[in-house]
């Protein structure tokens, strides 16, 4: 049951990632385009997350993979927002 749980969650992962992807694409807007780099750091990572904490619990494995995600979620914003008033900025100065 569990790799049935862990392939649902990478599976659930790995389109969160594409829809993303496919968002930066086509959005018309830097800022449009930011919401779903945003996304992108939150909700894939968090998915894949679980997976492996399905499969590794919090083995050494599962323990560095929290600590990178946890990283990712705090500095994930910052760099988000450090892009959009640079962005900002430039677009002001035009």
């Amino acid at each position: 049951m569990s790799n049935v749980a862990v392939d649902v969650l990478l599976a659930i992962g790995v389109a969160a990632e594409l829809l993303c992807c496919i968002g930066v694409v086509v959005m018309r807007t830097t800022a449009d385009r930011l919401h779903y780099v945003s996304a992108g750091y939150t909700v894939g990572p968090f998915f894949v997350l679980a997976a492996l904490l399905v499969r590794e619990q919090l083995s050494q494995i599962g323990l560095d993979a929290l600590a990178a995600i946890f990283l990712l979620f705090l500095f994930g914003p910052v760099v988000i927002h450090a892009t959009a008033r640079v962005v900002r900025l430039r677009e002001e100065h035009k």
